[in-house]
């Protein structure tokens, strides 16, 4: 079978081939950013280029994997004890800020937008000199988590993605950076007109526990496995 001729599921993931083992997901993580400077809460939503070969034209929140550089990156305040706590019950708390960092420099690579603090600019390599170079460090404290969920195993890709949500206030600022953002588009929607949109199905779930999210703080996060009988719900 080519890679031509691979089922692909509704949200654009590939399945993998036919008597092929499930591959291991890799380590992710996205951010869910609301602003509040409107009648409405609003979410910033951002939309894949067709060239990709997972998610084409669908629309996503910003994030990608984990990168080794994540693990050394400088920034400017560190997570909550709540959430690092919540990181270190399920993973070594190192991964999780990685993780949290990885958000953090996947939302500057795709939206062109910095939660982070001010600062001067300074030297910096691989994926983060870009994001340094703004003169900006990351702002850890402002996210918290949402949810965490692994791809099915009957696809070609697998993630196991944090899901964390943040302030747009905590942004350095609203505007796009200039030559700056892997996403085809960005927009802030409401989150009603979010579920409009063309989405995978873990960004449609993730949306409504973002609402869910905002009634209740409180509110227990959910652990999503989704298997070949159907999904694994938990918490975190």
């Amino acid at each position: 079978m080519t890679d031509a001729e691979i089922p692909r599921r509704p949200e654009g993931g590939r399945m993998r081939p036919e008597g092929a083992r499930a591959v291991k997901p890799r380590d992710a993580a996205t951010i869910i950013l609301v602003r509040r400077d409107a009648a409405k809460p609003r979410v910033l939503m951002g939309k894949r280029n067709s060239g990709h070969d997972f998610m084409p034209n669908l629309w996503v929140f910003p994030g990608g994997r984990i990168d080794r550089a994540d693990f050394r990156a400088p920034h400017a305040t560190d997570l909550r004890p709540e959430v690092a706590a919540k990181f270190d019950r399920h993973i070594k708390l190192r991964r999780g800020q990685a993780l949290a960092l990885a958000a953090i420099r996947e939302t500057f690579e795709e939206a062109g937008l910095l939660l982070a603090k001010k600062a001067p600019p300074r030297p910096g390599v691989g994926p983060w000199r870009e994001f340094l170079a703004q003169g900006a460090l990351a702002d850890l404290e402002a996210m918290e988590i949402i949810a965490r969920a692994v791809t099915p195993p009957m696809l070609a890709k697998r993630f196991d993605t944090w899901f964390l949500m943040a302030d747009a206030e905590r942004l350095i600022s609203l505007d796009r950076q200039p030559d700056c953002g892997e996403l085809e588009e960005i927009a802030w929607v409401d989150f009603d007109d979010a579920l409009g949109l063309e989405l995978p199905m873990v960004t449609r779930t993730m949306i409504k526990e973002a609402v869910l999210r905002l009634d209740d703080p409180e509110r227990p996060s959910p652990y999503m496995r989704f298997g070949v009988k159907g999904h694994k719900v938990a918490h975190l």
